[in-house]
């Protein structure tokens, strides 16, 4: 299990060190012969708003419980590929899907010109109604054109929709909204936590009119995001400006793994800030990575 001093990851191959440093987008990706690994992170402070200025030497980052010399460093907004899946089935009809509709359209306008999205309409399927290429404003329409259809496969097209950001490369978001009501999914929880978890999306999810649900929250914790849980609409803007101030303010961390690094082995890491072991300060990440 993620531990929650852990911050949000993506991890990576042969990325060029000078690109890094200009703080451009990464496409790399693991291999049997790994010789770089690449971690986003994100550090929060007691009132959960980002913390800015650290350098390479307040972070001390370990892999496979050996301590790791951080070889590249930046801090900003990266360029972000992010899905957004919103759930449109029949439990959410009515005034949980109005917010979770206002919810995904407020999100879209947040994003950067150079961010790309798709919207992913989760109901017995994940249909994509607005794919990578098409234009924030119509990726907008998308969203309020759904209406309450079918029933509900959440886990399935979480999946499905990780399957479709893997790909991409770079840095990765999926922003779930939904009731958290699973019926029917052919994807078993464990199944779906153990596929996030080699993956490379930070997840998000935001569950409207009830409790936390447990599944969702280990699925933010085991990809470095963040899980939210509103019982109306007062706290929605809320949380959907702590996501986007995560997003916009993360550190990129890069090290060549001292050891050996066996494919098809997990691979822990732990990533701290020096002196805040105990602090008030929260850093979240992605636990490790399988190399392959």
């Amino acid at each position: 299990m993620v531990r929650d001093r852990l911050l949000p990851a993506t991890f990576g191959v042969l990325f060029l060190a000078a690109a890094l440093a200009a703080q451009d987008e990464s496409r790399a990706r693991f291999s049997s012969n790994v010789q770089a690994v690449e971690v986003y992170a994100t550090v929060t402070d007691a009132s959960g708003e980002p913390v800015t200025g650290l350098r390479a030497g307040d972070f001390q980052l370990d892999d496979d419980g050996r301590s790791q010399t951080i070889t590249t460093f930046a801090e900003g907004a990266f360029p972000l590929t992010v899905a957004l899946g919103v759930d449109r089935s029949l439990s959410m009809a009515g005034e949980p899907l109005r917010l979770a509709r206002r919810a995904a359209q407020s999100f879209l306008r947040q994003l950067r010109p150079d961010d790309r999205s798709m919207v992913v309409a989760i109901s017995a399927e994940a249909d994509v109604v607005a794919p990578l290429d098409a234009p924030r404003e119509a990726q907008v329409q998308a969203v309020a054109g759904l209406d309450a259809w079918s029933t509900t496969a959440l886990r399935d097209s979480v999946v499905k929709t990780l399957d479709r950001l893997a790909p991409e490369g770079g840095r990765q978001a999926l922003v779930v909204f939904s009731d958290g009501t699973d019926r029917y999914s052919q994807v078993s929880a464990e199944a779906m936590l153990q596929r996030a978890r080699r993956g490379s999306a930070l997840v998000y999810p935001i569950v409207l009119g009830r409790a936390q649900v447990a599944v969702l929250s280990d699925l933010a914790r085991l990809t470095g995001g963040r899980a939210f849980a509103l019982r109306d609409a007062a706290g929605l803007d809320d949380a959907l400006g702590s996501i986007g101030r995560e997003l916009r303010h993360q550190y990129l961390l890069g090290y060549a793994p001292a050891g050996a690094v066996e494919p098809g082995r997990w691979h822990p890491i732990r990533l701290r800030v020096r002196g805040q072991e105990t602090g008030a300060w929260r850093v979240r990440a992605r636990d490790g990575y399988e190399a392959r």
